[in-house]
């Protein structure tokens, strides 16, 4: 409302300089035809003497305005452009949070270039549209209020015959900006296609140099490269339509101004000034009407963009917290008649399992690879819910109770392992204290110890404060498994869930870790999901999973008894030990 108010002010004082020069022209033509009818006396330069103060005296009026002028239009731009930063900033935390709500499947179904774009260029756009553009429409609607009732009170006739072009105008811009929306649309999706294949590129660089692919990928990121140029040069050449049709509405509205302003005068309706009056009036219009193109442009664009934002603004969390209420958790699991399957792959992935874990006691799961086992600690950690049966947490349905209390203390250590580009110690700490890791350096030094990689971490150049890169690129597979152990151990849970997290790791140095975990896991309810048997045959209770079924279950010496897939891979790997 301020902005606009500094709009109305500054297009107020936008008119007076035409009116000025309207009086000056009249002046200098009433003291022409003067200094003729004077012509001989002494009148005549005084005639000359007054014309010279008059013009002195408008120049300073012209000054003058055009200061008022400046500084209302620099609140109009401060006000209006800085608001649409405003909103552009509370826009992109909107969708950053509301990212961090969605569930895993929404990661899946959605590839994160398109993601990225769409918090990036499209905002960018948004924000374009909420600040130049509705600050030019706005200037263009008051302007043209303001100079066509000024146009009108001096001469309805001439005002008319100026306003003609203008219907011409309108039509074009209504079909040219269909054009443009239907094109920008193209533009984003394709540019969503660039950021995502960019994105993967880079990520995957080490497979892609590896296989020697780099010349294929550089002519697969060309090819979509040239659709983009294609789309985007066939958007421009719409867009290029406006400029030369709204370029002429000025020059040819000068040319009627003069020739009949011209007629008017030799009727005696207007003065000379009155026809400067209205050419300055035509080139006070000329650039809000030249931008209107832009500014049709700019609203299609940004229509296209927050399309795609709401789009992902409108998807429903499917995992949300149903209460609010603080839990503390003794650590009993239970899973009853559970079966599930991937939303985004259709794939059953467990089929009627069923075991109770109490609280303090350990349970390992093992199975072959694709058998259902991460998919366990998946619903544990609520990243899905089961799409049938009940999980139990203290006798609790696990969608009943705090999701942020339940991931709070639950400590997982994924398949998956993943570091953040940050120093070792913050990417230890990250669960527990953040970046406040100076006055937890024991602490963090404590949890590295137990996970066998302290002794690592102090022969890097910059021991806890190394950065290991993005994702952890810099460490070994091994070192990232230990680091993401140690921040597992570190937060202290009453859960803990370690999944396959051993698997980059050396016989040695596993005996290790889990002499360590022996004490770290009494009085906390464990979850060992493992290929190996030696991490998991010290276990209260073992599950063997195969096809998203329990085939076996039992301690390991009741699992060795029965001769069955159990005994038949734990003589495997003793061999192959």
């Amino acid at each position: 409302m301020l902005g606009f108010f500094f709009i109305i002010c500054a297009n107020w004082f936008n008119l007076y300089p035409a009116q000025i020069f309207r009086n000056a022209i009249d002046i200098v033509v009433e003291t022409i035809n003067s200094y003729k009818i004077f012509e001989g006396s002494k009148l005549q330069s005084e005639i000359y003497t007054n014309l010279a103060k008059a013009l002195l005296l408008f120049a300073a009026l012209l000054f003058t305005v055009a200061l008022i002028k400046g500084v209302f239009t620099f609140f109009m731009r401060y006000t209006i452009i800085m608001v649409s930063r405003f909103i552009e900033f509370d826009l992109k935390n909107e969708i950053y949070n509301h990212y961090q709500k969605l569930d895993i499947s929404f990661y899946k179904e959605n590839k994160t270039g398109d993601i990225m774009n769409r918090i990036g260029d499209d905002v960018s756009k948004v924000r374009m549209y909420l600040g130049p553009s509705i600050m030019y429409l706005i200037n263009l609607i008051v302007l043209f209020a303001l100079v066509i009732t000024t146009m009108i009170n001096i001469n309805p006739e001439l005002s008319l015959y100026i306003l003609l072009p203008l219907p011409f105008l309108s039509v074009t811009i209504y079909y040219v900006s269909r054009l443009i929306n239907i094109k920008s649309e193209r533009v984003q999706k394709q540019l969503s296609k660039l950021f995502n294949l960019s994105q993967e590129t880079f990520a995957g660089i080490r497979v892609i140099k590896a296989y020697n692919k780099s010349n294929s990928t550089i002519k697969k990121f060309n090819q979509e490269a040239e659709n983009y140029r294609s789309i985007a040069m066939n958007l421009a050449t719409t867009e290029s339509l406006f400029y030369p049709v709204i370029l002429f509405l000025p020059v040819l509205s000068t040319l009627i101004t003069i020739y009949v302003g011209g007629l008017e005068v030799i009727k005696g309706t207007i003065t000379y000034g009155n026809i400067g009056e209205f050419v300055i009036y035509i080139n006070l219009l000329t650039w809000p009407v030249a931008s209107l193109g832009w500014v049709t442009s700019i609203i299609q664009r940004a229509a296209a963009s927050q399309k795609r934002i709401n789009e992902f603004l409108l998807i429903q969390p499917k995992i949300k917290n149903n209460s609010n209420n603080p839990l503390e958790i003794k650590g009993a699991i239970e899973f009853k008649n559970v079966k599930f399957t991937y939303p985004e792959s259709k794939v059953e992935a467990l089929k009627n399992i069923s075991f109770k874990v109490e609280p303090g006691k350990t349970l390992a799961i093992v199975g072959k690879t694709g058998s259902g086992k991460s998919t366990i600690v998946q619903l544990l950690n609520r990243l899905y819910d089961c799409s049938k049966g009940t999980i139990l947490i203290d006798d609790k349905p696990i969608q009943s109770i705090n999701l942020n209390d339940l991931r709070n203390q639950t400590g997982c250590v994924p398949q998956d392992v993943f570091l953040f580009s940050d120093t070792v110690g913050n990417n230890i700490s990250f669960g527990t204290f953040g970046n406040d890791i100076k006055s937890n350096k024991e602490k963090i030094k404590w949890a590295a110890e137990q996970a066998v990689v302290h002794e690592n971490i102090i022969e890097f150049n910059e021991g806890y404060d190394t950065i290991v890169g993005e994702r952890g690129v810099t460490l070994s597979g091994g070192q990232k498994q230990r680091i993401s152990i140690a921040r597992a151990v570190l937060k202290n849970p009453k859960i803990l869930i370690f999944d396959d997290c051993l698997s980059a790791v050396d016989t040695k140095t596993e005996e290790k870790i889990l002499r360590n975990l022996k004490q770290i896991m009494i009085n906390k309810t464990t979850i060992i999901v493992s290929h190996r048997i030696s991490s998991i045959q010290h276990a209260d209770h073992i599950i063997m999973i195969d096809n998203g079924e329990i085939i076996e279950e039992g301690n390991h010496n009741e699992l060795i008894q029965l001769n069955k897939e159990y005994e038949s891979l734990y003589k495997k790997q003793l061999i192959e030990d």
